[in-house]
């Protein structure tokens, strides 16, 4: 575009601009809605950013920086005879954009583009910012309702395997983009480094049947489709620092057993400081979680030596029963002190269903046997109770199954009896709840990728957790720039030597 071109342009985007002025001038007289005065601008202003990027592209004109370009590792390149077209797609809407490539010969592969690297210019077709708004959404809701959504308000048309293949995309920079994280400032972190892990299933189907949320199909029952795939278990793990928060054992116990419609609140406690989360669905060739446990106890390592250098904040580890989850600490933290702690709301389970086996479930009875328990346990009697658990079942003669039951129970409890200490970490203000996991196992999981009917294709799953899990971790704008920093710097690794020569801010 000559310069007359573009001042003819400008001059037009002016007037553009007038007329939707007159625009709202004409709506005021005639008394139109607002409704439909906003939705009208929308349009024009979607339609006069439209404008100005064609105008933006048509300026920085063709890429064309003479016959021929030495690249920054020294390779000559001469200018293909030809305009090469690449496809851009805004949120703005298709633009097509016609280019001066370099290459050894027409046919051959493009070693450069002038104007895609002066522009830092996508691998796909897709704008940086239209990734960022359809991702944005698809960590939230299915692919064919972001696709429908963004429709209705930019008037663009994206396929969901377009929407999923940019997620399996993006994905593929989340290691890279925790490797690189930077340590949360020491003064605004909180006296105590607590993690946590826990499993969750996600419904997997085969992977020939679709895309990656696939609903049921018509006329199918959502069991139906259950029975055609089946869970994989992922692994999800938090870390996160947070003050002590010293309490009683009655305390805790009133909070257990608080009515939902009692109108006292309970006093506020410390908030939870760089509160950061990772999910896996990794599998190895044998179909092992191996692969998960790596990536997750890795990740939580790396938390630790960045997050507590020094060793001098205490650790409290979070985790329910599982055995698996347990032994994994001195495999992948060998020579590290935590404060292992059982679940509290795991014991509640346990001794809930104890109180089950002796008297009628909503009865007075059990409810008066649970509370008298949980106390005695949250003042550190764990084998008092459980002494008096198996003298009751023997006393109260139980049925072969109800004793088989209660074995369990108190096996549970036995087992797991040197991890529930409440009464000195309640004394030294330790979390003995894993709310934080058990909240990040139902939000990044089953409110994503447990919709009714959905299943999921193993790698999109575990494409899925890892950006969802950024996103609920508040750090989606650093992936989202990280991410663009580094596909540019893969994409357009060799700037030439006579760059200088072709001035982009130009009128071409």
């Amino acid at each position: 575009m000559n310069e007359s071109g573009g001042e003819f342009k400008a001059k037009q985007l002016l007037e553009s601009a007038q007329e939707m002025i007159d625009f709202v001038q004409r709506a005021c007289h005639r008394g139109e809605a607002a409704h439909e005065v906003e939705r009208s601008l929308f349009r024009k202003l979607l339609a006069m950013g439209y404008e100005l990027m064609e105008l933006f592209f048509a300026l920085c004109g063709d890429g064309n920086v003479g016959e021929q370009i030495t690249l920054g590792d020294g390779r000559e390149l001469k200018r293909l005879e030809q305009l090469h077209e690449r496809d851009y797609l805004s949120v703005f809407g298709l633009f097509v954009l016609s280019r001066v490539v370099y290459g050894t010969r027409e046919g051959q592969k493009i070693e450069y583009a002038p104007l895609d690297a002066r522009l830092s210019l996508p691998q796909s077709k897709f704008s940086y910012v239209l990734q960022d708004w359809d991702q944005s959404l698809v960590v939230e809701m299915p692919y064919a309702k972001v696709e429908a959504t963004l429709a209705k308000i930019l008037g663009l048309s994206q396929s969901v395997n377009s929407l999923e293949r940019i997620n399996r995309k993006m994905s593929a920079t989340v290691d890279e983009f925790w490797a690189a994280q930077a340590v949360p400032p020491a003064a605004e972190e909180g006296a105590l480094l607590v993690l946590s892990a826990d499993g969750k299933g996600v419904p997997i189907r085969r992977e020939a049947e679709g895309a990656a949320d696939q609903r049921p199909a018509p006329g199918a029952s959502e069991e139906e489709e259950q029975k055609k795939g089946k869970k994989k278990m992922s692994l999800v793990g938090a870390a996160y620092t947070v003050d002590p928060y010293i309490r009683s054992p009655e305390q805790v116990l009133d909070a257990l057993f608080r009515e939902p419609d009692e109108s006292s609140k309970p006093p506020s406690r410390p908030k939870p400081m760089f509160k950061h989360l990772r999910a896996s669905l990794l599998r190895d060739a044998r179909d092992t979680m191996a692969p998960s446990f790596d990536e997750i106890f890795g990740w939580l390592a790396r938390e630790v030596r960045h997050r507590n250098r020094a060793g001098e904040k205490p650790m409290p580890f979070l985790m329910d029963g599982q055995e698996s989850l347990w032994n994994a600490l001195p495999r992948y933290f060998p020579g590290l002190q935590f404060i292992e702690i059982l679940d509290l709301l795991h014991v509640c389970v346990y001794i809930w269903a104890a109180a089950h086996l002796f008297y009628k479930k909503n009865s007075a009875q059990a409810l008066r046997f649970a509370k008298e328990r949980m106390l005695r346990i949250l003042q550190g009697d764990v084998q008092a109770v459980i002494r008096g658990l198996r003298w009751k079942g023997t006393y109260e003669n139980l049925s072969r199954k109800r004793q088989e039951e209660l074995t369990k129970i108190c096996g549970y409890l036995e087992k797991n009896s040197h991890r529930m200490a409440y009464d000195e970490y309640l004394a030294a203000g330790y979390p003995i709840a894993s709310g934080v996991i058990e909240g990040a196992c139902r939000n990044v999981v089953k409110d994503r990728m447990e919709r009714s009917g959905m299943r999921w294709i193993l790698d999109g799953a575990h494409a899925m957790l890892g950006l969802r899990c950024i996103h609920l971790s508040g750090l989606w704008d650093e992936f989202r720039d990280f991410r663009i920093d580094r596909e540019c710097a893969k994409l357009y690794p060799n700037h030439s030597a006579n760059d200088d020569a072709y001035h982009y801010s130009r009128i071409a």
